[in-house]
């Protein structure tokens, strides 16, 4: 059963991946007719980071294929990680398409001039906003339930998307009920701007995946009070490690038990723990090693099996 559901989850992950592609391609169709009617920097700027909504989700299929490949001579831990790279890729692609737009922005600030059919083209750019911010909240939150930095960085940059498109949106109203022609140029440079920002945020939270950072401090105590709560037998648990890659998680520590107590019967103990992460944790690896009582850190006699 948990097998079969592991699978539906990895189905359900890699076809919202797949259908990532078509609704990117849509949404970069709508914004060039956007700009292709209207000559708008902004709207042309909107365009270009769309682009980079193209690229990354293809880029994110194919991390999520390869997260999801079982584990091998080669990757003994599996493939997680696989999501951190593609994040990565999603990052650095958004700064290059910040610094077109920055080329972009400096040669109209140069000339500006006024817009070509201003409302067909800011109508045209809604819509695709309108597709990005419906497609975000699906990817966002499958990303959550899947534990897939992939799918959710993919989602959080569409919704960065979003709010980019509906400011340029107010500013070029702006722009064409005043008559001042260099807000158009101005709200590209701030694009960029909110795009460098953007790109940096996802390339440093796939960083600190790629550098095996823990779970945080609340994760941590429901794991210590898991582990308390299923170790009866034991005497204490020292040295907790945990680590996160993409939708694993995995915890090591010492369990010290009676050295008289039989090798059976302290392997009882570690499987009821594991049985009880597995049930709360999604996707857990659990490595426990038993240690005899003369390497206790904590005076004999403590209540319950606490943590050193």
């Amino acid at each position: 059963m948990a097998a079969r559901s592991k699978e539906t989850a990895k189905q359900k992950v890699v076809m919202l991946a797949l259908w990532s592609i078509p609704v990117a391609l849509g949404v970069l169709a709508l914004k060039f007719a956007a700009w292709w009617i209207t000559g708008s920097v902004a709207l042309y700027s909107d365009a270009l980071e769309s682009i980079v909504n193209v690229i990354a989700s293809f880029f994110a299929l194919w991390a999520i294929r390869i997260s999801h490949l079982p584990a091998d001579e080669n990757h003994p831990f599996g493939h997680h990680k696989a999501e951190y790279l593609s994040a990565v890729v999603e990052g650095a692609l958004i700064i290059v398409a910040a610094l077109l737009i920055f080329r972009e922005a400096f040669f109209a600030l140069q000339s500006p001039t006024q817009l070509d059919q201003p409302w067909p083209g800011l109508a045209i750019n809604a819509i695709a906003g309108v597709l990005n911010a419906a497609w975000a909240w699906v990817l966002i939150r499958a990303g959550r339930q899947a534990r897939s930095p992939a799918l959710e960085a993919d989602g959080r940059h569409l919704l960065t998307d979003v709010w980019t498109s509906a400011g340029i949106i107010v500013g070029l109203i702006a722009a064409v009920s005043t008559g001042w022609a260099v807000l158009d140029p101005v709200l590209a440079i701030a694009v960029a701007i909110n795009i460098v920002y953007q790109g940096w945020s996802v390339v440093g939270s796939s960083v600190q995946g790629l550098m095996d950072v823990g779970v945080d401090a609340e994760e941590s105590m429901r794991i210590r009070g898991i582990i308390s709560a299923n170790a009866g037998g034991a005497l204490e648990v020292h040295d907790l490690k945990t680590r996160i890659a993409g939708r694993a998680t995995f915890i090591e520590f010492h369990l010290v038990v009676d050295a008289a107590m039989s090798v059976g019967d302290s392997h009882v103990i570690c499987d009821r723990i594991e049985e009880a992460l597995k049930a709360v944790i999604p996707s857990v690896r659990v490595v426990i090693h038993v240690e005899p009582d003369d390497e206790a850190k904590l005076p004999r006699g403590t209540v319950s099996v606490p943590f050193a």
